[in-house]
């Protein structure tokens, strides 16, 4: 049969995890992505941590073949957790959590996922303007501007929050919604060798501090590197104007953090140090950059969407979820997992007819997508809402309590 005609937008996890699925099966795809290609220099920087969950994220790349080059990459950041509080003073863990979550790096988990997909079949630079149904509902033409226009048999929405594909061809999906909260990410390369202190504080994987309705994380990663998110509670969705941090580098942001009694200037002496420190490295490895304070943005929790022929979205793009709970990347690749075996049983049950109709492949596909469609807005409503309670205890006035009780319990609220 003539091989159906798949569109990938987007190639962060899902899409990446998606396309080297499609690409064990034999089954023809093209991602398409706005960012340029990323260099190895680009991949070889630092970059965030992801800890991937057996049922999500590792049963993904285990799908792709790929768990034994994964192990070695997990070296970076330890499965260590610390609960320390504003002094600096280690109230829980000091040890593994206990579940086998591994970390990995985002950049060394896309390097992993674009080795096992052919360089022709992802068009770095191309970004979606436009979206739509063709007049008879069954195929979806897509318009990259002066790059051209492509007709698909099915598009896969797998860019991010805010998602043109959701946009364009799933309105009723839902818009992101700010949560109050506004996060501020710096790193220091070589902590442990230059800062051995502030690294003993941070420990060898990942760290939690919490007060005031304020949050500081840390965690190790590439080049003996601590990266920290500084979250704070904020009514203002313009906040960086608002607060006048416009232009500023780190270094100035973390001075008007810390000498701020309602965000960190209250903290003790070892975590101011930390967060002065961390914000000023930042500024000197990156000379002329603008602080990067993001809004942190959900869909509504439990939201859904009516199934359409040609169309569907994942990760980020279906379930946008804040980070409390370090489900969203595992979510992401879960619903690329399952997505490729609804791909693969259609490809497989339509070639066992024989039928090389265009539309064959088509009809199959349809009844199967909207059962999936409704089995990943049932699943990614339950992590959203564990993500959604996990940030209202870390943001509220008695949170250090609650956080050591919650990793005390073995990270299950009491």
């Amino acid at each position: 049969m003539s091989p159906p005609r798949i569109a990938i937008i987007g190639a962060g996890p899902s899409g990446l995890t998606l396309g080297a699925l499609l690409q064990k099966n034999n089954i023809p795809f093209t991602i398409y992505e706005l960012r340029p290609q990323p260099t190895e220099a680009d991949l070889a920087g630092i970059s965030g941590m992801l800890d991937l969950h057996e049922q999500s994220g590792l049963a993904a790349i285990r799908a792709c073949g790929l768990y034994e080059d994964f192990l070695p990459l997990t070296a970076e950041c330890e499965q260590e957790f610390r609960v320390v509080d504003t002094d600096g003073i280690l109230r829980a863990g000091g040890g593994p959590m206990g579940e086998d979550r591994p970390e990995v790096s985002r950049h060394n988990l896309t390097r992993l996922l674009l080795s096992r997909i052919p360089e022709g079949r992802i068009r770095w630079g191309w970004k979606l303007r436009g979206a739509e149904q063709t007049g008879d509902g069954k195929t979806v033409l897509l318009d990259f501007g002066e790059r051209g226009r492509e007709e698909v048999d099915l598009v896969v929405g797998a860019d991010g929050a805010w998602s043109r594909v959701r946009k364009m061809l799933l309105p009723d999906a839902g818009t992101p919604r700010y949560t109050g909260v506004q996060n501020l990410i710096v790193t220091a390369a070589e902590i442990g060798t230059r800062f051995p202190r502030l690294a003993e504080l941070v420990g060898k994987g990942t760290m939690f501090s919490v007060g005031g309705g304020h949050q500081c994380a840390g965690h190790r990663g590439a080049r003996d590197s601590s990266r920290l998110h500084l979250s704070v509670r904020a009514e203002e969705e313009d906040f960086v104007r608002v607060r006048g941090l416009e232009g500023m580098n780190a270094a100035e942001v973390g001075r008007v953090y810390l000498e701020d009694e309602g965000l960190y200037g209250r903290w003790g002496d070892k975590m101011k140090e930390l967060i002065r420190t961390v914000c000023e490295e930042d500024a000197k490895d990156y000379p002329g950059r603008e602080a990067e304070i993001r809004g942190i943005y959900e869909l509504p929790v439990g939201h859904k969407w009516q199934h359409r022929p040609g169309v569907t979205i994942i990760g980020d793009a279906a379930h946008l979820m804040t980070p409390w709970a370090g489900e969203g990347a595992n979510v992401s690749m879960w619903d690329s997992l399952d997505l490729a075996v609804v791909i693969a049983d259609a490809w497989e049950a339509v070639k066992a007819t024989g039928s090389d109709s265009p539309d064959a492949w088509r009809e199959e596909l349809g009844p199967k997508l909207a059962a999936f469609e409704k089995a990943i807005q049932e699943r990614g409503a339950v992590y959203a809402e564990d993500s959604r309670k996990n940030g209202e205890m870390i943001f509220s006035d008695d949170a250090l309590e609650k956080l050591v009780a919650f990793f005390s319990s073995g990270g299950r609220p009491e």
